[in-house]
C-alpha cells in the first residue's frame, strides 16, 4: 500500500513537471516570435533572407531591408 501512494505521488510530480515545463517552453517561442529589434545590421538582413537596398531610404533616411522575413525594416 505504500509503494502504491509513492508511486503515485512521483507520478504526480512527474506530470505537473511536464506541464510546468511545455507552458514555459510555449511561453519562450511567443515572446522570441514578436520580438522585432528597431534597425537592423546588415548581417542581420541577410540572415534573414533578405538584401540591403540603399536605393530606397525610410523615413528616417536609412536604408531597408528587402525581402526576407525583416522587409522593409530599417539597416543601420
Amino acid at each position: 500500500m505504500r509503494i502504491r501512494r509513492i508511486l503515485a505521488a512521483v507520478i504526480a510530480t512527474a506530470a505537473l513537471t511536464g506541464l510546468g515545463l511545455t507552458g514555459t517552453a510555449s511561453a519562450i517561442t511567443t515572446t522570441a516570435t514578436t520580438a522585432t529589434p528597431a534597425s537592423l545590421t546588415p548581417g542581420e538582413c541577410e540572415q534573414g533572407g533578405g538584401t540591403v537596398d540603399r536605393s530606397h531610404t525610410s523615413a528616417a533616411g536609412l536604408p531597408t531591408c528587402k525581402g526576407g522575413k525583416f522587409n522593409g525594416q530599417d539597416v543601420d
